[in-house]
């Protein structure tokens, strides 16, 4: 968007249509027209799972947040997500011939792969603001090493998507120490929050063998190596806000499961709002 001349009208939005299909194929990574491998693109839809969902709970907040510039940050990283979960959804889809609308719209809650933390509910403004500390710092961190990744696709995407959540997490962690140092009853819906949302954020650091067999050839990020850096950056902002984590009978870690289409009862209510359209006018476009 631009500010200068006629044809830059204002409010005028305009899409770059090459660079938006070198990101979708990897081109910008030397990956032009590849075609994901069944495992690469099991892998894909599970991190396309995640920023699909997250986005469809942030967009949530448009015209519903505490202050109007939230209302467009908030809209804006929804926005950001839903750009990594098209790329990623694209890439996936490459090795069955399904577009990323195919798999956005037309999957039911048993083929979605997304991990529990990122279907839960919105919450008040603190449980929003925690879940998204957790996702971001995660995703910083898993971005950053899929940058190096062999599978070009999948490098081009991570390294494009790290430059956004790095704003992400910095919002996240604003508004973490905001909200904690702000009044009585700010801190402890922020204590609630972290309460109630850190036993969903044990589940994005499993192992399994279709990420082994990945990380054997590079491709993809061990999630458990991740775990360290994650917990340093979650101690220092908390450190930073006069925050704990949960300990004792408060600390329990949720079974997960969402990696094989095991998920909770937030996501079909989730899917049904976000597919309905599509689903009731198949084909239709505007």
């Amino acid at each position: 968007m631009s500010g200068h001349g006629d044809e830059h009208a204002h409010g005028h939005v305009s899409v770059d249509e090459l660079k938006l299909a070198e990101e979708f194929t990897g081109a910008q990574a030397g990956g032009e027209g590849q075609v994901a491998t069944a495992d690469a693109a099991e892998y894909a839809l599970r991190l396309g799972d995640d920023a699909l969902v997250l986005a469809q709970q942030l967009g949530m907040w448009i015209a519903r947040a505490p202050e109007l510039e939230e209302d467009v940050a908030l809209g804006n990283i929804a926005l950001d997500l839903i750009g990594h979960a098209r790329s990623l959804l694209h890439y996936a889809g490459t090795a069955t011939g399904r577009s990323e609308d195919d798999l956005a719209y037309w999957r039911d809650e048993p083929e979605w792969r997304n991990a529990w933390l990122f279907e839960q509910p919105n919450g008040d403004f603190a449980h929003t603001i925690t879940r998204q500390l957790a996702a971001s710092v995660y995703l910083v961190e898993l971005y950053a090493r899929l940058a190096d990744s062999t599978d070009a696709t999948l490098a081009a995407i991570a390294a494009k998507s790290l430059k956004e959540v790095d704003y992400h997490r910095d919002h996240a962690t604003q508004w973490v120490l905001r909200l904690a140092g702000g009044t009585d009853e700010s801190r402890r819906r922020m204590i609630a929050a972290i309460t109630d949302t850190w036993p969903y954020v044990d589940e994005l650091f499993h192992d399994d063998e279709l990420v082994e067999r990945l990380t054997a050839d590079d491709v993809a990020v061990l999630p458990s190596t991740l775990r360290e850096p994650f917990d340093a950056v979650i101690d220092a902002v908390l450190a930073e806000a006069e925050l704990e984590l949960p300990s004792g009978r408060t600390a329990f870690i949720a079974a997960g499961g969402g990696r094989e289409g095991r998920h909770t009862e937030h996501l079909g209510p989730l899917l049904a709002e976000m597919q309905v359209l599509a689903r009731a006018h198949p084909g239709a476009s505007w």
